[in-house]
């Protein structure tokens, strides 16, 4: 196999669009959150942009931050400066980005917890909202019923890009990714009992539903604060 090299602004954008808006899940390049990318010198500034100026300062932060660590790992880059654009706590968060603060050092008594914790948060939704999914996509397409599904594990799963999400997913929560380990599990991962598997099939619904929903909104106010989301 013929390796090809890729360029840095490639790296670049590749990385970018590996960050994902952790209340949304999607990455921040299709949400149209990058507002611009400059390298000069092996160095990059990248300004990212919210749908308004009041959104959650936690939520921009890890946002922003996630971004950062995500460019520092490419190679090839000598500096790295995340800044966000246009928010009620810009300066604060650009501040305390640059100094490599963390969360809590750039807060202070302002921060009700800390980045790992409010990560998990999101990582848990996002993995409720990715099981339903593909629990929906079997009911869907195959002949497994809601009774049936207390005993599919993720082998029953069809390859795809939902199976490929749910199980970035599990991951990210810590749980097995085994072909054996069953699809629909409870809040901390264990196994349901089928009695069980209907209430938490509704919840994982309406967590997805309220993902997809801002998500939707989310672009629409972008596009109403900067006329395009490109």
């Amino acid at each position: 196999m013929i390796a090809v090299a890729t360029s840095l602004s490639d790296r670049v954008l590749g990385a970018l669009s590996e960050v994902m808006d952790p209340e949304l899940d999607e990455p921040i390049t299709q949400l149209g959150f990058v507002r611009s990318v400059r390298i000069e010198d092996a160095r990059v500034t990248v300004h990212l942009r919210l749908p308004t100026s009041f959104c959650s300062p936690n939520f921009a932060y890890l946002m922003a931050s996630d971004a950062a660590d995500a460019l520092r790992r490419v190679d090839g880059l000598r500096g790295v400066v995340v800044e966000l654009d246009d928010h009620h706590d810009s300066d604060k968060i650009n501040a305390g980005l640059a100094a490599d603060a963390g969360y809590v050092g750039t807060f202070g008594i302002e921060a009700e917890e800390s980045l790992d914790e409010l990560r998990e948060i999101f990582h848990r939704k996002a993995h409720t909202a990715a099981m339903e999914r593909c629990a929906e996509q079997l009911l869907r397409t195959t002949d497994v019923t809601v009774d049936d599904l207390h005993r599919v594990t993720l082998a029953d799963v069809p390859a795809g890009p939902h199976k490929e999400a749910l199980l970035r997913r599990r991951v990210a929560v810590g749980l097995g990714v085994r072909p054996a380990d069953p699809l629909v599990v409870s809040e901390d991962g264990q196994s349901l009992a089928p009695e069980d598997v209907p209430l938490r099939l509704r919840f994982a619904k309406s967590v997805r539903i309220s993902m997809e929903g801002n998500a939707h909104f989310c672009r629409g106010l972008l596009a109403t604060r900067y006329g395009s989301t490109a």
